[in-house]
């Protein structure tokens, strides 16, 4: 025979080492064949492209630019890693706010999500729906998911006839309705072959959604429980559809700590369900899970891998399982598995061509950002907003929703309590920072027993002061999100008594606020749902509901009055005076940076 050419020689033997390096990957010894699956994950990035702090101006540790350099470092060591996402996509920086209000403006001639573009750039395989994707209402919904490569998955997210297709179904226009609901159907979950390996992806999302969106933001849509919806797919993958390895991709975070049992304060029953989940389906390898922006590497509970990556694209998660199975066929099993956290750091370099993809929408938003509103007449800090009134900041909230829903008492949280905004020219950056969120304002009826008992409620965010060196007096169960305060009234936080006792000379005009006395009083609409457990709230009969985000009334606000002077009466004080003291030099304390 005679001897190949040169460039065939090379062929051929590239041909043999590719072929050994794949034996011995799979199976390295004996009589059992051994893979490797990895796969990556991200969640509630919350529109975060480009790395930036939009509201302070300044680059950050963050977004998807950053992460994509990071998922493609892990394809290098694994072509075939997955890549999923836990859901909060669609919402949350001004890049998206600016995109969805053009959506609702425009319709279906507005530009595609910057989100799904650079997700679909990057391969994404599949994305739980997160709470956040109903914020703009469904028309947004759906036009961003038909733009995604990719399936939005959640498996207790169904649809329900709407009238519309009701009035269809009765006259046996049967495939009419069915069309209508199959556009709004999610997929349950994702069914993908990675090295001979069927693997399941199941997503679910926190069923709490019903509490915080208004009707028409959910309309024809049913959320059922995840453990249950969860127990049900789980069976059907393992069952029907012969999978080797079960993935939880959830939008509902650890509703109890891991270790301890112990229940986590400030959740909606049935809000969060990991804990749950990963005690009782059987069949679980691994949950991948996101919402409450906390940061877990790894845990195992029931012999299920937990890990959450942490919020606005800072980390990375990468869970790896290892399966075996005898040789000349059977079942893969699950024979190792781990998960660690990749953090983007300020080292990370950007991926030009994500900046590229997300540059129209970024300099739209940096336009916008630029905009000047007011002059402020003094400083407006909330550093110390939460444990001394006066700061300017909080007082600037409060005067927008008394006056937008013409309220007798406002109710409000600092939910950025690093920001000052100097004296002088104040633009649309610069007041948006003081409002991240798109809750829109709602004037209730309520009485003197339901603001006290929310005020109680909201003292919680304290522990009780037991004297000098009795510990630390911010409750670390209680997100600073959730920690309202009153204007319209005057009362003292007095802290040397225990939570539920601790609200003390609530008055109204200057005269003791009577349990029955009926208020007109402004608060968010999450608030209104029973967010952060102000359960209070919930069933109370609504008076007036901003069609604008409290953001936007309060750029509109002060567009128009052309001042910010945040000079309201201070409504409030902690007592006692050395509990006030401790708390101011607790949070000085916590402001400083590490040495």
């Amino acid at each position: 025979m005679g001897q190949l050419p040169m460039h065939l020689r090379r062929g051929f033997l590239f041909f043999l080492l590719t072929s050994l390096l794949v034996v011995l990957a799979i199976a390295p010894a004996g009589t059992a064949e051994r893979v490797t699956i990895v796969v990556l994950a991200t969640t509630d990035l919350h529109g975060a492209i480009y790395p930036l702090d939009y509201y302070v101006d300044r680059p950050a540790a963050l977004g998807l630019a950053r992460v994509s350099t990071l998922v493609e470092e892990e394809r290098r060591l694994h072509p075939e890693a997955m890549l999923i996402d836990c859901g909060d996509t669609i919402q949350g920086s001004p890049v998206e706010y600016l995109h969805q209000r053009a959506v609702r403006e425009k319709g279906g001639t507005a530009s595609r999500d910057p989100m799904m573009r650079v997700m679909n750039y990057l391969r994404y395989d599949a994305m739980a729906v997160g709470n956040h994707e109903f914020n703009f209402g469904l028309p947004v919904l759906l036009k961003a998911r038909g733009e995604a490569e990719f399936p939005w998955i959640s498996a207790n997210v169904t649809p329900t006839a709407t009238e519309e297709e009701a009035v269809a179904v009765s006259k046996r226009q049967y495939e009419k309705a069915a069309d209508h609901m199959g556009d709004r159907t999610f997929e349950p979950m994702l069914l993908k072959q990675v090295n001979g390996v069927q693997v399941a992806v199941i997503g679910l999302t926190t069923p709490a959604i019903p509490n915080w969106e208004p009707p028409e933001h959910i309309q024809g849509y049913r959320f059922e429980p995840a453990p249950e919806a969860a127990r049900f797919w789980v069976r059907h993958a393992r069952q029907v559809r012969d999978a080797d390895l079960v993935i939880l991709a959830a939008h509902t975070g650890l509703e109890r700590d891991p270790e301890s049992g112990e229940p986590v304060g400030d959740q909606l029953a049935g809000e969060n369900a990991v804990y749950q989940l990963a005690a009782g389906t059987s069949g679980v390898d691994a949950i991948v899970f996101g919402h409450t922006h906390q940061e877990v590497p790894e845990r195992v509970l029931n012999n299920v891998l937990l890990v959450q990556p942490k919020n606005g694209g800072r980390s990375l998660a990468e869970l790896t399982f290892v399966l075996e199975r005898p040789d000349g066929g059977g079942r893969w099993q699950v024979s190792e598995k781990r998960s660690r956290l990749i953090p983007v750091t300020n080292d990370t370099p950007a991926d030009p061509k994500v900046l590229e993809i997300a540059r129209p929408y970024h300099e739209a938003a940096e336009r916008y950002l630029k905009t000047p509103v007011a002059q402020a007449a003094r400083d407006l800090d909330t550093r110390l907003g939460r444990v001394v009134p006066g700061g300017g900041a909080l007082e600037a909230i409060h005067e927008v929703q008394l006056a937008a829903a013409k309220a007798d008492v406002s109710l409000a949280a600092l939910f950025n309590a690093s920001l000052r905004i100097p004296k002088g020219p104040v633009t649309v950056r610069q007041l948006a920072s003081l409002y991240v969120y798109e809750n829109t304002l709602v004037a209730i009826e309520a009485t003197g027993r339901m603001l006290k008992d929310a005020l109680e409620h909201s003292a919680r965010y304290f522990n009780q002061y037991r004297g000098p060196g009795g510990g630390p007096l911010i409750n670390p169960k209680v997100f600073g999100f959730n920690y309202d305060t009153a204007a319209g009234v005057t009362y003292r936080i007095d802290l040397s008594q225990p939570a539920g006792q601790r609200i003390v000379d609530l008055r109204f005009k200057g005269q003791p606020l009577a349990p029955d006395r009926k208020l007109r009083l402004a608060i968010n609409s999450y608030r209104k749902s029973g967010g952060g457990g102000y359960t209070m709230f919930h069933d109370a009969r609504v008076l007036w509901q901003s069609n604008q985000d409290i953001r936007q009334l309060m750029i509109d606000y002060y567009t128009n009055k052309k001042v910010i002077d945040g000079r309201g009466q201070p409504a409030w004080e902690i007592e006692p005076e050395a509990a006030r003291r401790a708390l101011v030099q607790e949070v000085e304390g916590a402001a400083q940076p590490a040495h």
